[in-house]
């Protein structure tokens, strides 16, 4: 532990110290607002079935999942700031599960992309979480810590396409008919995710020292009207915009193929007209949660290899791993695109995957160097562009006459454009590491 109680380590099996109870709490709430964000995502075909949804519909769906999302975290960011990360989460929960259960109501295309619309706000626990281990972890780990944390949670969207179509065909099995079991499924996860809430509001503190409030009574951090700059601060820095991109092109990546990927194989891949609903949705689930199953290492690998290069060439080191990562993503996803069988097209979406998770990873290790001060805001609006890539490839995904193949090849031309913008991203060592360790500017740095 440091002097301020930040953990320099992960100890994954202790849950004495508050650090490492807001870590895993973190995770597993996070795990569960990717699970809910996602969990229509694998049943749409059969929503598309029984609601009758054009292409176009389809497509507005998709942005629609992700586009409320942008302005959640930018609201989250600057939450976090104001009242803490605890409090932020639990409301987050409480309110984010309302809509999740609800879409079961949904009986035609206005009231489902509505409540779509609506289940995307909890997309903003990524913000959260990142926040919350930022604070809770010294600089030497802070990467690993981070990126760990929302690669596991991230690891619900790639269960949710296992899971959800496993607990369909289950109610289905128990004979309800199939339009009341994806009603159901969601139902259960909502009531999940709720109790999540609960739990967070119980088991994490915000810092290590304490909460915000009690903190701000004994004047251990600024009041809150010292943070009311904090946005624009972060707004004006152009890292922060370099790294919006970038995060556009690596998240918003994943949360395309998290709302795709089982429609992808369907439609595209023959082998699957051969099947049965039932049994291609579970096939394509199964396939398509190997790309979120990923998760598992492959963002804390990103995080890790970032600290390490961090530690060994410093800030700049974080930066250039940032480049190779996200320049990786984009060549993959080139490839990716143009397979047509299953035997290609499966080897290279997983390594496609580990370039992706990597280079969340890899941006998110870069994040608590950029601004202690407005860390939240600069967490708001890193993820929001997360979330606005996904909008925009939406978009190309919705372009009547441009076949998937075609849109996610341009997509993977993009994303490789993009990890040149890492090169904007510089550093004044001294300043930003002070900044790092909570430091006064002119306190020279410990050895």
């Amino acid at each position: 532990m440091e002097a301020d109680g930040k953990a320099t380590r992960l100890a994954l099996f202790n849950l004495s110290t508050p650090n490492m109870r807001a870590f895993h709490m973190a995770w597993i709430a996070f795990f569960l607002c990717f699970f809910a964000w996602f969990g229509v995502a694998p049943l749409m075909a059969v929503v598309r079935g029984e609601l009758q949804l054009t292409k176009e519909q389809v497509g507005w769906c998709i942005i629609g999942s992700v586009a409320a999302t942008v302005f959640a975290r930018l609201l989250a960011g600057w939450m976090c700031d104001r009242i803490g990360p605890r409090l932020t989460y639990t409301g987050l929960l409480l309110l984010g599960s309302i809509p999740v259960m609800a879409i079961g109501l949904a009986d035609d295309f206005k009231t489902f992309l509505l409540l779509r619309v609506m289940i995307g706000a909890i997309g903003a626990s990524f913000v959260i979480t990142q926040y919350h281990t930022s604070r809770m972890f010294a600089a030497n780990c802070v990467g690993t810590a981070n990126a760990t944390a929302a690669g596991w949670g991230n690891l619900g969207g790639g269960v949710t396409q296992l899971a959800m179509p496993l607990l369909f065909a289950t109610l289905v099995g128990w004979g309800l008919t199939e339009a009341v079991s994806w009603r159901v499924a969601m139902v259960i996860v909502g009531v999940l995710c709720a109790l999540t809430g609960v739990a967070y509001y119980f088991f994490t503190q915000d810092t290590p020292e304490g909460n915000f409030r009690e903190l701000r009574g004994d004047g251990k951090i600024p009041r809150v009207q010292a943070t009311k700059g904090a946005f624009g601060e972060a707004a004006r820095d152009r890292r922060v915009w370099a790294l919006f991109l970038i995060y556009g092109a690596c998240f918003g990546m994943e949360l395309t193929i998290d709302n795709i990927a089982v429609l992808y194989f369907i439609d595209y891949f023959d082998y699957f007209k051969t099947l049965e609903q039932a049994e291609a949705l579970r096939t394509a689930g199964m396939i398509a949660a190997m790309f979120g199953g990923m998760n598992l290492f492959a963002r804390a690998v990103g995080g890790l290899i970032a600290d390490r290069c961090g530690n060994r060439w410093g800030l700049d080191g974080r930066v250039k791993w940032l480049f190779i990562a996200l320049f990786g993503e984009g060549i993959g996803l080139m490839l990716f695109s143009q397979a047509t069988t299953l035997s290609l097209a499966i080897p290279l979406m997983i390594t496609f995957a580990m370039f992706v998770k990597m280079s969340n990873g890899a941006t998110y290790a870069v994040v608590p160097f950029i601004n202690r001060r407005a860390l939240g805001a600069v967490s708001g609006i890193v993820g929001a562009g997360g979330n606005l890539g996904a909008v925009a490839f939406g978009f190309l995904l919705k372009v009547e006459g441009l076949d998937w193949h075609s849109a996610l090849f341009i997509a993977g031309i993009a994303v490789t454009c993009i990890s040149f913008a890492s090169f904007a991203i510089t550093f004044r060592e001294g300043v930003e590491v002070r900044q790092s360790l909570d430091l006064p500017a002119a306190e020279p740095v410990p050895a």
